[in-house]
């Protein structure tokens, strides 16, 4: 599988008190914390400058909630194979117990089973749409960077940081930066 080559940006949600206290949260459906909220805010001035095409967002509510602070009203497309990686038995367990992604964790989602979910929805997305806005989590931000650089290995995605994800020539060479105002006038 890979994902069509065609731009788009990510925003994973605001703060959890799972993310706050490095737990892992997977499937756990968790609010936003008043500094999550913050974030979510923060953000709306960058997100607010391009008339999307289309927004999708992740069934969970921190991702629901990250949305509809950061974009109010806007018209969005809730998709629930954008929601997190189910971790099993070891949801709600400290992050410094994640196994390898490649594992499957008990009575938990393989990666091939999520890597695939995410990416058949955001090719959804993106066939359907010119440059969506898609909302969702650090799980499938790692699906994303699988595809741009043949690893999910690497830094988690900021809470609430825009990314803009654009190919390159072949299906290899994805570029993945910082949101700016700049890249939403091309």
């Amino acid at each position: 599988m890979s994902l069509i080559c065609k731009p788009f940006v990510f925003v994973r949600h605001g703060e959890t008190p799972l993310n706050r206290d490095k737990l892992i949260g997977g499937r756990t459906d968790v609010p936003l914390t008043e500094e999550g909220e913050r974030q979510a805010l923060a953000a709306a001035p960058l997100l607010s400058t391009w008339n999307w095409s289309g927004i999708a967002v992740s069934s969970l509510q921190r991702a629901r909630r990250t949305l509809e602070l950061a974009l109010p009203g806007a018209p969005h497309t809730v998709v629930d194979g954008l929601r997190e990686r189910d971790w099993g038995l070891i949801e709600n367990r400290p992050i410094s117990e994640l196994p390898p992604y490649e594992s499957t964790p008990p009575w938990g989602e393989s990666w091939e089973t999520f890597s695939s979910r995410v990416t058949d929805s955001l090719n959804g997305l993106l066939e359907q749409y010119e440059i969506p806005l898609v909302v969702a989590h650090s799980g499938v931000f790692r699906v994303i960077r699988y595809y741009a650089s043949g690893t999910p290995y690497g830094d988690r995605v900021g809470n609430v940081v825009p990314m803009w994800i654009s190919p390159g020539k072949t299906e290899e060479e994805w570029q993945i930066v910082p949101l700016t105002e700049s890249l939403l006038v091309r």
